[in-house]
Order: C-alpha cells, then sequence, then structure tokens
C-alpha cells in the first residue's frame, strides 16, 4: 500500500518505509525530527518544474504529465520504490502545504498505475 503524508503529520504503525519525495529539504523541519528512511530528491520535479507549478491547482493536469515524463527517464528510482512496495506498505513524505495537488500525490498516481 502507499500513502502519502505531509512532513509535519504523525508518524503511524502503517506507515512503512518513509521516504521524502521533495527536491528541497521542508521549510521549518529539523532534520533530527523528521522520520524516514530514505530521502529520493531524485523522483522529485526538477527545479524548473516545479518553479513553474508553483502549488497552482489550474496548472494540475498539465503538471502531472510533465512530471510523469521525468519519471519515465528515471527507471531505476521508480524501480526501487515498486520494490519497496512489494516488501511491505510505503509513505511518500512532502513538505507542500498543499495537500491533494502535490508531487507525492502526482507520484502515488504514478506507481499505482506502474503496479
Amino acid at each position: 500500500m502507499i500513502k502519502i503524508k505531509r512532513v509535519t503529520d504523525p508518524v503511524d504503525d502503517t506507515d512503512g518505509h518513509r521516504i521524502l519525495v521533495d527536491r528541497l529539504w521542508p521549510r521549518g523541519m529539523k532534520k533530527s525530527s523528521l522520520q524516514m528512511e530514505q530521502w529520493m530528491k531524485d523522483v522529485a520535479p526538477s527545479n524548473a518544474l516545479r518553479q513553474w507549478y508553483h502549488r497552482d491547482p489550474a496548472k494540475w493536469d498539465e503538471f502531472r504529465d510533465k512530471y510523469w515524463k521525468e519519471l519515465d527517464s528515471n527507471p531505476a528510482a521508480i524501480a526501487n520504490l515498486l520494490q519497496i512496495t512489494k516488501d511491505g506498505d510505503l509513505t511518500l513524505l512532502f513538505g507542500s502545504t498543499e495537500r491533494v495537488y502535490n508531487n507525492a500525490a502526482a507520484l502515488k498516481e504514478y506507481l499505482d498505475e506502474k503496479m
């Protein structure tokens, strides 16, 4: 099972493997306080795509399409995430205050389609 959570959401026993999927470290979050197994910057949207999107829900569909194309060019990282889901639960962590239209949600959809 794949879940997404904001970095400030409480840790849960059902989270499984927790991975931060943002390119930048979340503002205001101390590295020592974020419970996670991995920080995978390489599955985050490129800086150019992230800056273009800038949490604008009107751009969501186009953002998701462009982001998925970027993910298609990173098969090793995607294979790693899919392997984690075979071994147990996966929680994708994100720092955005936008809880619906964020890169972790787009990545979850992408992985769900690949499974």
